[in-house]
């Protein structure tokens, strides 16, 4: 029994059941887990042990209402240990990883329980289901399979071993990776050495620095790709090479942090695990389950890609080593050099000067102007902060969101300042998750990590950071706007590479006309982003494209290359098979590396996309499709919004998400739009 003083013990009396989390305290989380696996444990137990003939209602039905305490500690848990962790989070999460990796294998090896889902399957002709039912009898079958029901007792039991020990593994690989991104933040001494940087940046590195009691001192905080932000702008080329070699450490030094042997050992694990399931690796496993079906195919669209997106990169090279050859005679092209003169020459070739943009980029402007304003014409959605509501850290910014008809549709939690305790990237999470079934809204919440400016000062976002807000908010909108009856199919519970579609697509509004006009103004003064300016940013659109798409198609082949072990595979130097898999896949060039490399992979190692990361580029033949259906139709409507809503974000995971976009497009995604927006119309 839970203590009925856990804010855990019963649901949420906030609105939208948000967390209470001014009452959730550390000492909460451990009670609240150890009765949530008991409670849904005797759950099950009493479903698999009906004596009453399985019926849809007395198995799926009561499958999806089980578990509802545990349900809510993790959905609280698991966000703040990405966002908000310390020591006693981290211990606990290292002790419930492997537990709760237990408990879902429990279920799904319960032979009784799986015998009742595989008669109704059988007979689910037979049973007069509507079609999200019938689609859930099939998902919840084909869960069950994956997940092992139907091996021998001896596979079970080393399925079961295999993934509790992943589970530890992966907690450790984040945790590692968070303490030495921290330990690795760039200390600076002379302000001097930061020549190049805005006044704005400056400021931010002196407050990460009095963060961490450095006072006269200035830090660089690390973001989780290969590649940091200042390095477009630094002028300091030793300082930069500092930069980009602490950035590429982590992980990867001889210390407590080290992940080498860590990550080697998973994709190990998760090879033996695949053979175990029938798959001859664990790429095949995963992807059999996602809409590019094969691991051949989604390779396939990675291959075909990036011989022209190397020769892309290659002739940027040509041109960026003259100009570093003005500077540094007789020095080679390194990957520190590449964004400063990048953006050098998107300075001298299109007039635009990122820094010039920061400006008119002010964080609150981008978000209720831009973001917001967009999905008002789109959806008919409106926002109110609330400010009585109880945040899970102070930075936190609560909005309610209403649709057209002035109903209330959810929350929106906004955490947008980077910090120690918070892991590093950008991503979406839900705290309540929209079912008919339970009467439930949603409340999500969006993390970025921005470098936050001393108090008073404005917050200035880079053209990358914009469109990464944007990016995540597509996120929040699939979330937001479904309009599902079971909890399994709720908002962004779609396969892995159709996730990340709906977000890209919402990209397309931050430079949208209407839009940009209504967000982009000059945070001192309130003048318009000149379109002289806009029109320079556009022609500089696919510029850079040959290295964007070479160093992402390099993470993604270096995905499919540990993923693609068989159990026989073993890999003794990570360093060397990371290097040889970059060369074997044709991506190996020196002045661009993988946008991540192995020992700081977290969407791989710690996060879901393992064997799944060329889920971006599959995606972005769906959005760049949609974009030009958005173009082609009036663009920014209501209309437009309407239908993309009914035929595929409220539908979430309820339906095949091939035939959501089918209903939506009226016919398959085509590849050529994807093309001619990177630049690769010769792949």
């Amino acid at each position: 029994m839970i203590s009925q003083d856990n804010p855990f013990a019963a649901p949420s009396g906030l609105p939208y059941a948000l967390p209470p989390f001014d009452r959730i305290a550390d000492e909460h989380y451990l009670p609240a887990f150890e009765a949530g696996l008991a409670e849904q444990t005797a759950e099950i137990d009493a479903i698999a042990g009906n004596p009453e003939p399985p019926t849809f209602e007395n198995t799926i039905v009561e499958l999806e209402r089980c578990g509802r305490l545990l349900s809510r500690v993790i959905s609280v848990f698991y966000n703040l240990a990405g966002s908000d962790s310390n020591d006693t989070i981290q211990g606990i999460q290292a002790d419930i990883a492997p537990r709760l990796a237990a408990h879902h294998d429990a279920i799904h090896l319960n032979e009784k329980l799986f015998a009742r889902v595989s008669d109704l399957f059988s007979r689910r002709a037979e049973l007069g289901l509507d079609d999200e039912s019938d689609w859930l009898l099939e998902r919840i079958h084909t869960d069950f399979r994956r997940a092992g029901a139907g091996l021998p007792e001896g596979d079970q039991q080393r399925l079961r071993e295999l993934n509790g020990e992943l589970s530890t593994l992966s907690t450790k690989f984040q945790q590692n990776l968070l303490k030495d991104t921290n330990e690795l933040a760039v200390v600076v001494d002379d302000v001097a050495e930061l020549s190049g940087l805005s006044a704005d940046t400056i400021a931010a590195a002196r407050e990460a620095a009095s963060a961490r009691e450095l006072p006269g001192k200035y830090v660089l905080n690390l973001v989780l790709p290969t590649g940091q932000p200042a390095l477009a702008s630094l002028e300091n080329r030793a300082l930069r090479e500092r930069l980009y070699h602490a950035s590429i450490a982590r992980g990867n030094g001889e210390n407590a942090y080290d992940n080498k042997a860590t990550l080697a050992r998973m994709a190990a694990l998760r090879a033996e695990r695949a053979a175990l399931l029938g798959h001859p690796h664990h790429a095949a496993y995963v992807i059999s389950d996602e809409t590019a079906r094969t691991a051949e195919a989604a390779t396939g669209l990675l291959e075909r890609l990036a011989p022209a997106a190397v020769a892309n990169a290659k002739v940027e090279a040509e041109e960026l080593e003259r100009y570093l050859a003005e500077d540094v005679p007789g020095a080679s092209l390194e990957p520190w050099d590449w964004p400063f003169y990048a953006e050098r020459v998107r300075r001298d070739r299109f007039d635009v000067d990122a820094a010039a943009l920061r400006p008119y980029f002010e964080l609150n402007r981008v978000l209720v102007d831009g973001i917001f304003h967009a999905a008002g014409k789109l959806y008919g959605l409106s926002f109110s902060e609330r400010h009585d509501l109880p945040k899970y850290h102070p930075e936190v910014r609560v909005f309610e969101v209403f649709d057209a008809d002035g109903t209330g549709l959810g929350l929106f939690l906004g955490d947008y300042y980077t910090r120690d305790s918070k892991r590093g990237g950008a991503w979406m999470n839900t705290f309540v998750d929209q079912s008919e079934l339970f009467g439930t809204q949603c409340v999500v919440v969006n993390n970025l990590n921005i470098a936050r400016p001393p108090e008073g000062e404005p917050t200035l976002l880079t053209f990358d950071e914009v469109n990464t807000a944007f990016h995540e908010f597509g996120h929040a909108l699939h979330a937001l706007v479904s309009d599902v009856r079971y909890p399994t199919f709720s908002g962004t519970n779609v396969p892995r590479d159709f996730v990340e579609y709906p977000s890209q697509v919402n990209e397309m509004w931050m430079l949208w006309p209407e839009v940009l006009a209504n967000y982009a103004r000059h945070h001192e003064t309130g003048e318009p982003l000149p379109q002289s300016l806009v029109d320079k940013l556009l022609a500089s659109q696919l510029y850079g494209e040959g290295f964007s798409t070479t160093e992402y198609l390099a993470a993604s082949l270096l995905d499919q290359a540990w993923h693609g072990l068989g159990v026989d595979d073993h890999v003794e130097d990570v360093q060397r098979f990371e290097a040889a898999a970059l060369e074997k896949a044709g991506v190996a060039l020196g002045s661009v590396p993988p946008r991540y490399r192995s020992t700081y992979f977290a969407h791989i190692f710690s996060g879901g996309y393992a064997a799944g990361y060329y889920s971006y580029i599959w995606s972005e033949v769906l959005d760049a499709d949609t974009v030009e259906w958005f173009k082609e139709n009036g663009g920014l409507t209501r209309d437009n919004g309407d239908h993309f809503r009914r035929e595929l974000l409220g539908r979430g995971g309820s339906v095949d998400p091939m035939v959501a976009f089918r209903n939506f497009r009226g016919r398959d995604p085509e590849i050529e739009p994807l093309l001619k927006r990177r630049g690769l119309t010769g792949a």
